[in-house]
């Protein structure tokens, strides 16, 4: 007992508050980053998607093209025909590659891989941010829970497991293929 005011603190309660509101800082640029994150990953899954649905068409364009090109000289010896079957051979070779639009399927097929690549980094970032908001939000707990108990050991738990936050936070910001955990 000290000075009679019936206990002694073994938590500094001023430290513990400005603890607990840089992890609530710490958690809000989680939340916030990993939310972007989340966002950015779907909007680039839909994008690898419709790309894949128009490379998808285009094959079915460009096959149904060869299978006319294929049969035309079987059936008939017009020239007119021969003058069509040239002009679906452009067209087939086109919708294969189209530089000048990148709508051919060449291109379509890079655009679609470079979108789903995104989505896949984006996705990592986000399950960083998951990982880091867990940890804060478990160290915000027993922060507060040092605070009741008057234990210091809460407290460095509550530091390291702020850390460990930070640390994700970070890799998912600047490192989001760094670490494998899912």
């Amino acid at each position: 007992m000290s000075g009679g005011h019936g206990h002694v603190d073994h938590v500094n309660h001023k430290g513990v508050a400005l603890l607990i509101s840089v992890l609530a800082l710490v958690l809000a640029f989680s939340e916030t980053l990993g939310k972007a994150a989340q966002t950015s990953a779907i909007s680039y899954n839909i994008e690898a998607s419709n790309l894949w649905a128009f490379y998808q068409s285009k094959t079915i364009r460009r096959t149904v093209l060869r299978t006319a090109i294929e049969q035309t000289p079987l059936l008939t010896d017009n020239p007119k025909a021969k003058a069509q079957v040239d002009e679906w051979r452009k067209t087939a070779r086109r919708y294969q590659s189209e530089p000048e639009t990148g709508e051919g399927r060449d291109e379509l097929e890079a655009r679609a891989k470079a979108a789903q690549k995104k989505r896949d980094l984006a996705l990592a970032a986000y399950h960083h941010y998951e990982i880091s908001s867990a940890a804060v939000q478990i160290a915000i707990v027993v922060a507060s829970a040092s605070i009741v108990a008057s234990v210091p050991a809460l407290v460095w738990l509550a530091v390291t497991l702020g850390l460990v936050g930070v640390g994700f936070c970070v890799v998912g910001f600047w490192f989001p293929t760094a670490v494998h955990l899912f």
